[in-house]
């Protein structure tokens, strides 16, 4: 990430605070929210991606980051998002304008305690350009409240039209084994190519998005699992990083069991005609 050296499994910080998409559901149980982000930095992770926007009713994401793992120790990347924005009542608002985006990079500063975001990304919700918004945060960045920037949700024009600004050291979407979108298998190649870091979301999660991580698998996923006696998600995260060595991870979890099998996946090894035959699988589906 940039000059950032990070762990190839980091992790999401969405589902800290609760298990329903984006949190409108029951609240997580604090204490073992904190439990599982302490045990996630023992079990080597140093790359936690969150949003000031990640909140249910009683909880904040960033609260909880900051309660867990604060002081922070050297080396621990957090990147936050800025772009969609959701009121106090947890209801999704309008887009934040270029101007509201110095507000919501100083939120997340405060809510996680920090004078400086490692990453920020922009999160683009549906505007043709990205230009205005992106030159916002990269005045941000000139005036070190951020250290690096990243766009989410983009085509390679969007790539393009950011590269022209500032620096990108990171681009964000939604990827995964059978998920294809082909602007996004487009972007994997270019990030690859340019040597930008691709940090997928929703990787285990397929069709349920964030809902939590899919129970429909295929066949082939199956066999492979059981090949290495390992998890469906074990092994839809293995093939993600499988892509290239630009590819990160950033599964999420509340459940410490959960935790420890998404890191553990870092270590699994997909033979060439397993890859291939997921490759084709991947192929087939979008």
């Amino acid at each position: 990430l940039g000059d950032l050296s990070v762990n190839r499994i980091g992790f999401g910080a969405m589902r800290l605070t609760g298990s329903a998409a984006f949190h409108h559901g029951t609240p997580s149980e604090r204490d073992r929210s904190i439990a599982v982000l302490r045990k996630a930095v023992e079990l080597g992770v140093n790359h936690i991606d969150t949003a000031a926007f990640y909140f249910s009713s009683l909880r904040s994401a960033n609260e909880i980051i900051n309660s867990a793992l604060s002081p922070y120790r050297d080396g621990l990347v957090i990147a936050a998002k800025v772009g969609p924005f959701r009121d106090y009542a947890g209801e999704w608002a309008t887009s934040a304008r270029p101007e509201d985006l110095r507000g919501h990079v100083e939120e997340n500063l405060r809510q996680l305690g920090r004078d400086h975001l490692d990453l920020v990304y922009l999160r683009r919700m549906g505007q043709d350009s990205v230009a205005e918004h992106f030159g916002a945060l990269a005045e941000l960045r000139d005036k070190g409240l951020v250290r690096h920037l990243g766009i989410s949700d983009v085509e390679p024009r969007h790539l393009a039209e950011a590269q022209a600004i500032a620096p990108v050291v990171s681009v964000q979407n939604r990827f995964g084994l059978g998920s294809r979108n082909r602007v996004t298998d487009e972007m994997l190649r270019i990030c690859g190519a340019q040597g930008i870091a691709f940090v997928p979301f929703y990787a285990i999660a397929g069709e349920a998005g964030p809902e939590g991580a899919t129970d429909a698998h295929d066949e082939a996923v199956l066999a492979v699992a059981r090949a290495h006696d390992a998890s469906p998600a074990q092994v839809r995260l293995a093939w993600t990083l499988a892509q290239g060595p630009h590819v990160l991870a950033i599964p999420g979890t509340g459940n410490p069991d959960h935790l420890a099998e998404n890191i553990a996946a870092g270590a699994l090894r997909l033979t060439r005609d397993e890859l291939d035959t997921l490759n084709s699988l991947h192929r087939q589906a979008g």
